[in-house]
C-alpha cells in the first residue's frame, strides 16, 4: 500500500499565508465578525480650467442630491494641488447597494449625467477593509 504524500508532508499552520479578506461578491451582503459593509466611491474628473467654477457648483448640487439618499455617510469634492484640472468626488456609503441605488435616482442622474463626459474611465467603488 502506497503512502499518500499529501497526508505525510503537512505544512505547519504558522507558516501558511495570511488570508486576505473576501470581496463583496465572495461574502455576500453580510459577513459575520466584520463591523459593516461600508464602501467609498471615488470618481475622478478632467475639467478644463475655464469650466472649473461651473463644475464645482454643479458638483455641489450632485452632492446635495446624493446626501438625500439612504445609506449616504459623507461626501466631498477635491482638486489636486499639482494638477488643477484633475478633480475627485469622494463619497462614503453604508454599502454598495445604497451607492448604486442612489446613482439610479432621477434627481441624482439629472445632475450627474451632464458631468459624466469629464469623468476618468476607471473603477471607482471601493470596499472599506480597514478604518481608524
Amino acid at each position: 500500500m502506497a503512502l499518500n504524500r499529501s497526508i505525510v508532508a503537512r505544512i505547519p499552520e504558522e507558516s501558511l499565508p495570511v488570508r486576505t479578506p473576501p470581496t463583496y461578491a465572495e461574502r455576500g451582503p453580510w459577513r459575520p465578525g466584520w463591523e459593516d459593509d461600508r464602501m467609498i466611491a471615488i470618481t475622478r474628473y478632467r475639467v478644463p480650467e475655464e469650466q472649473s467654477d461651473g463644475f464645482a457648483e454643479q458638483m455641489g448640487q450632485v452632492l446635495d442630491a446624493l446626501a438625500a439618499s439612504p445609506g449616504y455617510r459623507s461626501g466631498r469634492l477635491a482638486r489636486t494641488v499639482d494638477e488643477p484640472t484633475l478633480w475627485a468626488l469622494v463619497t462614503e456609503w453604508d454599502g454598495a447597494g445604497h451607492y448604486r441605488r442612489a446613482l439610479g435616482a432621477y434627481d441624482v442622474r439629472v445632475r450627474f449625467i451632464p458631468l459624466a463626459a469629464m469623468a476618468v474611465d476607471e473603477p471607482g467603488a471601493y470596499e472599506v477593509i480597514t478604518s481608524r
